[in-house]
């Protein structure tokens, strides 16, 4: 057993009982956008979330443990992603990185916006022309220090 083998089993059982990661998160009690990271792999549940998590998609004792131990995080398969969402936000990166660098940089100084004091939140947003996808990213800003 090992954790991949435990989110294949959380993904398997999300598919075959049609199970929502907004309903998984509401029992929770956090965002959906953290609690599908943790579902997924990337975020590290206390007990009390992995037995919740555990009881939803039916997971041993043993299972839900992983889901508390520190994840690798960043695993995509391959360097350059190949799927087609995924590959967009890479994209986007690559095209505009340096222009959100750039303005960050020219807002709070020389630092980074953290991705573990983090928040994110994804919500379709109607549009006559085709819905579209809103995706607000916040993130401390923490400046380098001198020393």
């Amino acid at each position: 057993m090992n954790r991949l083998e435990v989110t294949e089993k959380i993904i398997s059982t999300k598919v075959t009982k049609g199970i929502k990661w907004e309903a998984v998160a509401k029992k929770v009690g956090l965002s959906k956008e953290w609690v599908t990271a943790a579902c997924l792999g990337q975020m590290t549940l206390n007990a009390e979330q992995a037995k919740i998590v555990g009881k939803m998609f039916g997971l041993t004792v043993e299972e839900q443990k992983w889901l508390q131990v520190a994840p690798y995080k960043g695993s995509l398969p391959t360097l350059v992603p190949t799927d087609p969402l995924i590959y967009r936000w890479y994209e986007i990166v690559n095209v505009y990185g340096s222009t959100i660098k750039e303005l960050i940089h020219e807002e709070f100084g020389d630092g980074i916006m953290s991705a573990i004091d983090f928040s994110m939140d994804i919500v379709r947003q109607p549009d006559p022309k085709g819905d579209r996808v809103n995706v607000v990213l916040s993130g401390k800003f923490l400046p380098y220090k001198q020393y």
